[in-house]
């Protein structure tokens, strides 16, 4: 049974792309159709006549949409793009599920079903090669390293020369869950004395293990589901108050802790970005309209403080680094799409251990347990074997 997948080009400002034509390539030759709106890779250097070489069909946007039973994408499009979904189609992508729950629910009831990559459960192994949010941290990670280096108006490693001796830069690292690992690899690769920051200690083996010190709090942060959980205002208050003195001695300070549909931590407190010298350099990940780790970010914009310090707003880091963002992030999508599809068509088990999860809707269902506590629904209820089995254990 032949199933037909379309991207579309992102909104202005992202530069990914769903698929890439190395995956559309494996597309083709296991016989889905392809279609590509126009210029959808170009801002990834992508180009049209790529995804043609690869069996694809380049359309227009309505044809990509209309004709197509599933649709990949990196941000959730807007309305009028929402709207022209009819029943049965489905649509995957980072579809801020768990931010604006209502776009969802129009998907809901129009009866289209959502893949919604945010919901993914990242401690089910079997679902790392769908992992969206981990594939897309680590280029950020990466990127934000660089970025930190770039704005830093000294050295990285140490330098001895004939004119004297460049002490190295030190480079900390809150949150260490990819992105911040990445950070820390790439710091490390560039002579920086580094050190990641969690609330997890259990992150000590991995930190360390990059050659980088680890630093922790009397806080921890340990969610469900391989997630951080949102801290509580006096414990954010603690956190803040034992990260002071580490921030004040680094020279560059990159964070990384996201709460997935949630106001970010806020990390570097007023208190903390005033302390720090002249020339510092924040790199905010989590920089974003809700919020960000630290004081004063703004997303996409650079702020210089008082003391001359700068703070900048890197939500968009793997925007910035397109090209492999997309070529991961389309393999992602693949991986989603040879675990739904089979010879007999589409299939959906909302009682599956991951899908279960990373279902928003199907069938005019709200499906993740996650989105729907977020829109205060009952959860659903357990598969009949998972419900015996801990009545049996009980």
């Amino acid at each position: 049974m032949a199933i037909t997948i379309a991207t579309l080009k992102e909104a202005d400002g992202e530069n990914r792309v769903a698929l890439s034509p190395d995956v559309v390539a494996r597309l083709t030759k296991k016989d889905f159709e392809v279609l590509i709106e126009k210029g959808s890779g170009v801002a990834a250097f992508f180009p049209d006549q790529a995804y043609i070489d690869a069996g694809a069909k380049i359309v227009d946007r309505d044809t990509a949409i209309k004709d197509a039973k599933i649709v990949a994408v990196v941000n959730r499009p807007d309305e009028a793009v929402l709207t022209k979904l009819t029943s049965g189609q489905l649509i995957i992508g980072l579809l801020s599920a768990l931010v604006q729950p209502d776009k969802i629910q129009l998907l809901a009831e129009n009866k289209v079903t959502a893949l919604s990559l945010e919901l993914l459960p990242r401690t089910v192994s079997r679902a790392q090669s769908m992992d969206a949010l981990s594939s897309q941290a680590s280029v950020a990670g990466y990127k934000a390293a660089l970025v930190g280096a770039d704005n830093f108006k000294r050295y990285l490693p140490m330098m001895i020369t004939a004119a004297g001796t460049a002490k190295p830069a030190k480079v900390l690292v809150l949150g260490t869950g990819v992105a911040g690992l990445q950070a820390i690899g790439t710091s490390k690769r560039l002579g920086a004395i580094v050190s990641g920051y969690d609330v997890r200690p259990d992150s000590r083996g991995e930190v360390e293990s990059l050659g980088a010190n680890f630093l922790t709090s009397s806080v921890s942060a340990a969610g469900e589901g391989g997630y951080a959980r949102q801290l509580s205002a006096e414990e954010q208050q603690q956190q803040q108050d034992e990260l002071t003195e580490f921030i004040r001695q680094s020279d560059i300070i990159i964070t990384t802790a996201q709460v997935p549909g949630r106001k970010p931590p806020l990390l570097v407190t007023e208190t903390a970005v005033n302390a720090v010298k002249p020339g510092t350099i924040f790199v905010d990940l989590a920089a974003s309209a809700l919020g960000g780790n630290v004081f004063g970010s703004e997303p996409s914009q650079t702020i210089i403080t008082e003391g001359n310090a700068q703070i900048i707003g890197a939500q968009d880091m793997p925007s910035q680094l397109a090209t492999a963002a997309s070529e991961m992030y389309a393999k992602n999508i693949q991986a989603i799409i040879t675990d739904i599809v089979h010879e007999d068509g589409i299939t959906i088990d909302p009682d599956d251990d991951v899908l279960g999860e990373l279902t928003a809707t199907f069938e005019g269902e709200i499906i993740s347990n996650r989105l729907r506590q977020t829109l205060e629904l009952p959860a659903r209820p357990k598969p009949a074997a998972e419900e015996a089995a801990e009545n049996k254990e009980a």
